[in-house]
């Protein structure tokens, strides 16, 4: 802990006959100290809490095999985003034109936020519902890229569905043009 040590006094001797005086110094020992130290900040570091990852809540509906009891939405106030390959994003209103593909329209992230905005302003708020349906080539950050726009409109009602056959060729079509490659001819193209 301490210790007292003998060692000269810093005087200089004042006269002949004059004794010197011996001055005691005192050493304080630190090992108990850093050993105090290094306790004490193993205790903090195992009893704070590391930092908690955030992440978005998803209330999604049940999967149900009956149709009366799958979530129904008015064709007028839904939206459908569909997303492709290398950031392509598709949508329409309503439900697909499987026929002539008149209402499957290419747009991309920049626009599609004023797409949103376009139709929750034109749509009963009660009746308004966009259906997000990623393709098997659209990446992850796609996917939260479209979710991070429901949260900055605000968009209460929305849903992340499987695409279906019809969609995924037209999201097929659609990618082929975009990237410069022809579509295979199978009668439908997208406007």
């Amino acid at each position: 802990m301490a210790d007292l040590g003998e060692g000269g006094g810093g005087h200089k001797k004042q006269g002949p006959g004059v004794k010197k005086s011996k001055k005691k110094m005192v050493r304080v020992d630190m090992t108990p100290m850093v050993d105090l130290g290094f306790i004490l900040i193993t205790f903090f570091v195992f009893t704070s809490t590391m930092s908690t990852p955030t992440a978005m809540n998803l209330f999604l509906p049940k999967d149900t095999e009956k149709d009366n009891e799958q979530t129904k939405t008015k064709e007028s106030g839904t939206l459908t985003i569909l997303l492709g390959n290398d950031r392509n994003i598709y949508y329409y209103e309503g439900i697909l034109n499987t026929a002539t593909g008149e209402n499957f329209v290419p747009t991309n992230f920049d626009d599609i936020r004023n797409v949103i905005l376009k139709k929750k302003r034109s749509t009963n708020a009660d009746d308004f519902m966009v259906v997000i349906k990623p393709g098997p080539e659209s990446t992850m950050g796609s996917v939260v890229d479209v979710l991070d726009e429901m949260t900055i409109n605000v968009v209460k009602r929305y849903a992340l569905v499987d695409i279906s056959d019809a969609e995924l060729n037209f999201v097929k079509q659609g990618d082929e043009i975009q990237s410069g490659i022809t579509p295979a001819s199978s009668g439908t193209t997208p406007q």
